[in-house]
């Protein structure tokens, strides 16, 4: 409790309480009041509300990507086959690399001129493609990098979970005749729901929050095309030198991680009533 209080509650307050200032990074506890004009100037500035589009965007595509990559990986390796327990651990390496040796791996292979990418692309006849400085590839290419670094921890958590489930209704569905898409979908998938829901959420609010694989990679470019509610934190804080509108931009990111939450608290006593019902 006293870890939480003072490196999570204090600069949490401290945070909002900066929010309604004009704090400057030459001096950041010298601001004075500026009341809600802070989040009246954001709210109606453009920036914000193209970081809190780009912000869903990367995260739906992240989750969406992580969620159903993990589990086709779990569901893969949770069958007996020889080399199981080498593809295991080849599948699980990307979540035990550093984020930042990720990111400028990745780096590397989306160079526009000797990256791994365009040389596959010129030894197919296709021109080269700009990964990171094309406005229009360059959410995408930040989703895939970590997509492929945060699914292994989703194929863990439902791996977990299928390795909970009964050999035998396994066993019952084959006798009824029952095939692989029919077994997954009548008896897996509803015993993953619950684990399923827990990883998505926090798939979100991880999502939400990341930094440095965006910021390594582009920096919220091209075109502000990635550049995330975080992203515009740090760019307004240490680049425009305005603590008070980025610490604004922090507590309206706050807001919306508490929505998705209770958004999923709401979904989860729902299921929880109607799994109570049946």
């Amino acid at each position: 409790m006293l870890y939480l209080v003072v490196f999570l509650v204090v600069p949490l307050l401290q945070g909002i309480a900066m929010s309604f200032t004009d704090a400057k990074l030459i001096n950041p506890t010298g601001g004075d009041p500026v009341g809600v004009d802070n989040y009246a100037s954001t709210l109606t500035a453009d920036r914000f509300w193209n970081s809190l589009l780009a912000t869903v965007l990367y995260t739906t595509a992240t989750v969406a990507g992580t969620v159903v990559l993990g589990t086709a990986a779990a569901v893969l390796v949770n069958r007996a086959f020889r080399g199981r327990a080498l593809l295991r651990s080849l599948l699980a390496f990307p979540y035990a690399m550093p984020t930042v040796a990720v990111a400028l791996v990745f780096a590397w292979m989306y160079n526009q001129s000797n990256g791994a990418f365009n040389r596959g692309l010129g030894i197919l006849g296709i021109g080269e493609t700009g990964w990171l400085t094309d406005p229009d590839w360059g959410m995408a290419s930040v989703v895939a990098a970590t997509v492929w670094k945060v699914f292994p921890f989703v194929m863990l958590v439902v791996l977990a979970a299928l390795q909970s489930v009964s050999a035998e209704l396994y066993e019952a569905a084959r006798i009824d005749g029952a095939d692989a898409l029919n077994t997954f979908r009548s008896i897996v998938l509803p015993h993953l729901a619950p684990t399923l829901r827990i990883v998505a959420l926090l798939m979100t609010i991880w999502s939400i929050r990341r930094f440095e694989i965006i910021f390594l990679l582009t920096g919220g470019g091209p075109v502000e095309t990635t550049n995330t509610l975080v992203i515009n934190v740090y760019r307004t804080a240490f680049s425009d030198q305005n603590l008070g509108v980025a610490a604004t931009v922090g507590a309206l990111g706050l807001v919306v991680s508490l929505a998705v939450t209770c958004v999923f608290l709401l979904v989860e006593r729902r299921e929880t009533k109607r799994e109570e019902a049946l």
